[in-house]
């Protein structure tokens, strides 16, 4: 995800000889990164996740805690990696797409700030890098935009098919309480492709590098929605224009519909409610707003919206009574 917190230009640009010159606010300087903090946050980004990742590891072990397993703190910790480093490799290429890309346009953009929580299931919300001036043009802001998505998505699809042939097909629990993670199709299709059709009554538990890959799954689909500030509604925005606004509001409507049948779109909807109030319902413009967008571009544009087909689930996380 990308985040335009401040909108203005350090660079002139002209739309085409027939129409007015594009607005260009005075120079600013570049922006200084604090490499100090980028390296802080993902330390401890990496804390909070491999500490996740023992409880996903020591879950996988003992199927469904019907087995009673010992494991020493290193070698639980060790295996926590699989989740930490596959999450985080996942969400490292999504947002280096991002920023190589301001690298190779010379927009002013920091490197990714990843964001520790020490929260359960994930360890982490995610990472986003900060762009600090308007993009010049809609070719631009398209190829940063869809950028990250591929980047993290070209990591996720390998690691859901190793993780998933590490995972194991056991019979469905019979008593306790737990979680159960919505499966989205481009899971449904690798977890067919691995096991073909399950028995009655049998499910997969699965490895905690197949939950990384369905969290960058779940992270992929939300920053896809064409919404604002988010990949999609960059994306949404540079290949449609001005009627990215409606889509936008439409697509604000569709997530509190989703909250109704699933809680676990609340943090959602309410984060884009917030965007909503603070920025409005309308895209910043970018400076030369008559640029076309190359058919090429289109086309891609079509494959982000598969992504969001293949990784995107109505229901992502519901409590569940065995």
């Amino acid at each position: 995800m990308s985040s335009s917190g401040e909108f203005q230009a350090s660079r002139a640009g002209y739309a085409a000889d027939q129409y007015e010159p594009a607005y260009m606010p005075p120079p600013r300087p570049r922006f200084q990164g604090r490499t100090w903090l980028h390296v802080l946050l993902f330390f401890l980004t990496v804390v909070t996740t491999t500490f996740v990742g023992t409880f996903h590891y020591l879950a996988f072990i003992s199927d469904f805690e019907r087995s009673r397993v010992t494991v020493d703190v290193t070698t639980a910790l060790l295996n926590g990696f699989w989740y930490s480093g596959t999450l985080l490799a996942v969400l490292g290429a999504h947002e280096m797409g991002h920023y190589l890309l301001c690298r190779r346009y010379d927009v002013d953009a920091t490197l990714p700030y990843f964001i520790p929580a020490p929260i359960p299931l994930t360890g982490t919300l995610g990472a986003v890098i900060r762009i600090r001036e308007a993009f010049p043009t809609r070719t631009v802001l398209f190829d940063i935009g869809v950028a990250g998505p591929i980047a993290g998505f070209v990591v996720l699809v390998p690691a859901l098919f190793v993780g998933l042939h590490m995972s194991t097909v056991v019979p469905n629990p019979t008593e306790g309480m737990g979680l159960t993670l919505g499966e989205p199709l481009l899971f449904k299709l690798a977890a067919y492709a691995t096991f073909g059709s399950l028995p009655s009554g049998y499910t997969i538990n699965i490895h905690p590098m197949v939950f990384a890959a369905w969290f960058g799954m779940l992270a992929t689909a939300l920053n896809l929605l064409p919404f604002g500030q988010l990949d999609g509604g960059h994306i949404t925005y540079a290949t449609l224009g001005r009627l990215s606004t409606p889509i936008s509001i439409a697509t604000v409507s569709f997530t509190i519909v989703m909250t109704v049948i699933s809680r676990s779109w609340l943090f959602m909807t309410l984060m884009m409610l917030a965007m909503l109030v603070m920025l409005g319902p309308r895209h910043p413009r970018v400076i030369d707003e008559y640029e076309p967008l190359a058919p090429g571009r289109r086309a891609l544009a079509l494959f982000a919206l598969v992504m969001l087909v293949l990784c995107f689930t109505p229901v992502p996380i519901e409590p569940m009574e065995f």
